[in-house]
Formats: C-alpha cells, structure tokens, sequence
C-alpha cells in the first residue's frame, strides 16, 4: 500500500486525476485472453498516448464473462505493465459481496492504489438507501485501498446525490464513477467539495465539465485510446489546455473531434458496442480481438460501414502523419 487507510482521501486528491480509460481487453480466436496484445494496447496507451490511469475489469473489459481467476490476472496484467508510470483503478463489482471483497483484497494486495465498486442489483425493494451505505460501509471496512464508488442504470437504479454525499464520508472513499443525468453530478458535485472526486464517463461533457466544475478526473471509458492517435492527441490537447485556463483554444480543439464522435456513433449497431470498439481499435493499430458471448460480433456489412466511416472521420494515423510532412 502506497498509503493508509486515513490517508486515502490525501492520497487521492493529490495522485487521481487526468485522463482515465477504462479497458477493453482482446480475447483469441479461442477466447482466451490475449496477454501480449493486451500488454501492447497499455504500453501504447500510457506511452504514446499520455493517459493517467486504467481503469480495469468493468464493464468495457467484459467482466462478465470473466472467470475469477481472469478478472484477478487481468488486474495483474495492468499492474505489472503500466503501474509505475500510470494510475489503476480495478473493478471489484459482482452480485455476491464475497466475490467483491475477495477481488478487493487481491487488488490491494498486487500494489493497485484504487478499485471501484458499483451499485448492485437489489431485488425485491423499494427503498434502499441504507442498504447500500451498509453495502460500501461493509467493503470499505474490508480494505484499506481508497475506493470509488459507481452507480449506473445498469443496476436498476441510480444513487441519489444525498446518498453519494454520506457514503462518501467514509474514510476509503475516495470518487464516485456517476454514470447519471448532469444535473445530478453537478449537484453532488456541489454538496461533497473536495472531499471526494466526481466523473462521469461521457467524453462530451468533460470539457464542460473542468470549465463549469472544476473537475480534474475523466474516469472514464475507451475514448482516450479510441479517439486519439500518437500523432493526433487531441483529447490529451483540449484537456491540459482547459485545465491551465485555455479555455478559448481547448474549445476549438475539443470541437474539431465531432466528426470522430459522429463516426464513432453512426456506426455503433446498438446490441454490439465492445465488438465495434474493438473493430475500431484495430483500425488503429491496435489489438481488438474477440468479444465473448453474450456479446455479439459485427457482421462483414458492419465492418465495411465502420472502415468507411473511420477513414474519413479525421484522424491522424502515425503513417498518413509521416505521408504529410513528406509531401
């Protein structure tokens, strides 16, 4: 541990912040997962592209379809590549509380300085605050890693802002990945200060989102590594320039990434998003892969649409780059 357990919260506020991306990981024809190509899209990520952290084993990373001892090696894998230069936040998130201390635990001990854990699934109620404070309480007394919490409608619900605000008082507490409406993220934004860090995935609200909030952390999803280029970073652009108070210039640069978005979001079949990123990220020059069932793979139509969309969105590939300036 880089910290204690009271210090989690310092810790945090000085070391988590930047651009954050959530993984996806490749998987072989086999499905097995593809440690070298894996190990190459991080070595890229963190040294060609500049981003802070990793975010590991959520949703991107397909964990479930993971089994435990993957979601623990896949951890691994990130800690051992990119640990030093980079943040890890792992994803503990499962139905069964044992599973999520277990995995807590093992994150913990491999040296991550942050897991985050989202809202689970919760039958048969109608109220539910006090479950879920009981709920992060339980897991924050377990570790001493600083913790970030998660709430998305995927659970069925969403946290409100008054109880993100109490749980958050928690001493591993650390940020909260709040994957909900902006007026709720602003609002809990206002009532917990500096105490902890609030996100939200969307990449379109995040130069809003240091302008208007103040906010330092995008935590996080896969446009870090699937908007940008090592000669195109223009995420990494607009963002140090809002942060230093650029704001007129960071404008025009975010801007100039709406074709990227657009092609990106046309081409999206709606029942296949980590096939499609993965497709995407090969056109890169990255390693994509396999997605595992349930999910499912882009047809050939799919891809053809995809490729024609990529290739006039706008980005700068390395090769196109060179091509230009010999020109």
């Amino acid at each position: 541990m880089r910290y204690s357990r009271r210090d989690a919260k310092d810790y945090a506020r000085t070391h988590m912040k930047g651009i954050w991306a959530a993984a996806l990981v490749p998987f072989n024809e086999d499905l097995s997962i593809n440690e070298k190509g894996f190990c190459k899209n991080l070595r890229h990520w963190v040294d060609d592209l500049g981003i802070d952290g990793i975010f590991i084993a959520g949703k991107q990373s397909e964990f479930f379809s993971m089994s435990l001892a993957e979601r623990k090696r896949s951890m691994e894998i990130v800690v051992d590549e990119v640990g030093k230069q980079a943040g890890v936040i792992a994803s503990c998130s499962d139905q069964n509380m044992d599973t999520v201390i277990e995995l807590a635990k093992h994150a913990q001990g491999i040296g991550a300085p942050y897991i985050v854990v989202h809202a689970p699934v919760l039958h048969f109620l109608t109220s539910r605050d006090e479950t879920l404070y009981q709920y992060y309480k339980t897991v924050s007394e377990q570790v001493d890693v600083g913790i970030a919490m998660w709430s998305h409608e995927d659970s069925g619900y969403l946290m409100s802002p008054e109880l993100c605000a109490r749980i958050a008082e928690l001493p591993n507490i650390v940020a909260i990945k709040y994957s909900v409406p902006r007026e709720m993220y602003v609002r809990l934004t206002r009532m917990v200060g500096d105490n902890i860090q609030v996100s939200t995935a969307s990449e379109a609200e995040w130069f809003d989102n240091i302008v208007e909030l103040g906010w330092r952390l995008y935590l996080c999803s896969s446009p870090p590594y699937l908007f940008q280029t090592e000669v195109d970073r223009r995420m990494r652009d607009y963002t140090d320039l809002a942060i230093k108070g650029e704001v007129a210039k960071a404008k025009v640069i975010r801007d100039s990434l709406n074709p990227v978005r657009e092609a990106f979001r046309r081409t999206r079949p709606a029942e296949k998003p980590p096939a499609h990123s993965k497709y995407w990220q090969e056109l890169m020059g990255q390693v994509g892969g396999r997605v595992r069932p349930p999910m499912l793979e882009l047809t050939d139509a799919e891809k053809e649409a995809t490729r024609r969309a990529f290739e006039i969105c706008g980005l700068t590939l390395p090769g196109a780059a060179a091509k230009s300036s010999a020109a």
